[in-house]
């Protein structure tokens, strides 16, 4: 064996010196090393999000969960203001949160003690996370950040960032179809996602690395669309308008698009509702009922499919102007 190095932790306000001009915007445009260590994933929808008298420091979008997500950090120890900053910020967000995430160096216990009661008592849905934040070097290596859970959830880990409610007979066999399905995505195209486990619903979302934008799976339950399952690109920015207009931007590279794909796809927006999508679907009518053969060939479609539409859409999202700037009717 060769000779190992030496493992040093580092201070972390000798790198970030202070929490709103350091950390926070580092925080803001690394945010999914934090959905990594969660097990979710995350989009940055704001940061610094006006409560009242007072700002929230982050708010992120549960991609796969369809969940609000409040972050409050320090580079202190915890005490007893940011606690009560954090439950504060998450119950007057315009969208409820439901995920709690309070970032530090440096966790009192009587903080993580209070953090495990509160997922020990709230409802199955509001999800509690003390996450410690360090530096590590290897020798003279450059640091390295590392977030390292100290509370979370009962079952958390074993159930891979599942919600705690029970599920019905069919709601179990879309988080086994869809959780077998992200496993060998996961395992074919590693890094592509931070999602960790399916839930028991009849979709499961990527984020594509733009708030407002996502990738999907889905099978279709209503309408002349039953019995369709769809790889799809989906806008939703809350903002009925501003998701149009993005998704018109788009619709105007749809030749660029499809031609990486290597097929057409369908584009559907309907004027007034909130999300407008782009996808491909399955050419067989299939359900989650289906029989195991036809679900396997599912999986071996959807799989690749869904790795080609992320690549053609992934640097079209990614120039888009900001939703300010259309707003302000600039089109560039």
């Amino acid at each position: 064996m060769g000779q190992l190095g030496k493992l040093t932790r580092i201070d972390a306000r000798k790198v970030w010196t202070r929490e709103d001009h350091d950390f926070t915007p580092w925080l803001k445009e690394n945010i999914e090393l934090l959905g990594a260590a969660l097990g979710l994933d995350l989009d940055l929808v704001e940061s610094e999000v006006r409560v009242g008298p007072f700002a929230a420091d982050l708010v992120a979008k549960d991609v796969s969960h369809d969940r609000w997500v409040v972050i409050e950090n320090q580079l202190e120890a915890t005490d007893h203001s940011h606690l009560g900053q954090l439950l504060t910020y998450g119950a007057g967000l315009d969208n409820e949160a439901a995920v709690f995430v309070w970032i530090s160096p440096d966790f009192r216990d009587e903080h993580r003690a209070a953090l495990d009661w509160l997922n020990e008592h709230s409802d199955a849905e509001s999800l509690f996370f003390g996450v410690a934040i360090e530096l590590l070097k290897i020798d003279d290596s450059s640091p390295a950040p590392n977030f390292r859970l100290v509370s979370y959830p009962n079952d958390w880990k074993k159930s891979g960032g599942s919600s705690r409610s029970p599920v019905s007979q069919k709601g179990a066999a879309y988080e086994q179809f869809f959780g077998g399905l992200l496993s060998r995505f996961k395992e074919r195209y590693p890094g592509e996602t931070n999602v960790a486990k399916a839930s028991a619903q009849n979709w499961l979302t990527l984020s594509i690395g733009k708030g407002g934008f996502g990738t999907g799976w889905s099978f279709a339950s209503e309408g002349r669309f039953r019995g369709q399952f769809r790889v799809e690109l989906f806008v939703d920015t809350g903002d009925a308008e501003v998701s149009l207009a993005y998704f018109e931007q788009l619709r105007r590279s749809s030749a660029t698009i499809e031609e990486t794909i290597g097929h057409a796809l369908d584009w559907e927006a309907v004027q007034g509702r909130r999300v407008c999508r782009a996808y491909s679907h399955y050419e067989e009518p299939v359900s989650i009922s289906s029989d195991d053969e036809k679900l396997q060939a599912l999986t071996q479609w959807a799989i690749p499919e869904m790795k080609k539409l992320r690549d053609a859409f992934r640097q079209p999202i990614q120039q888009l102007p900001s939703a300010a700037s259309l707003a302000g009717g600039d089109s560039s």
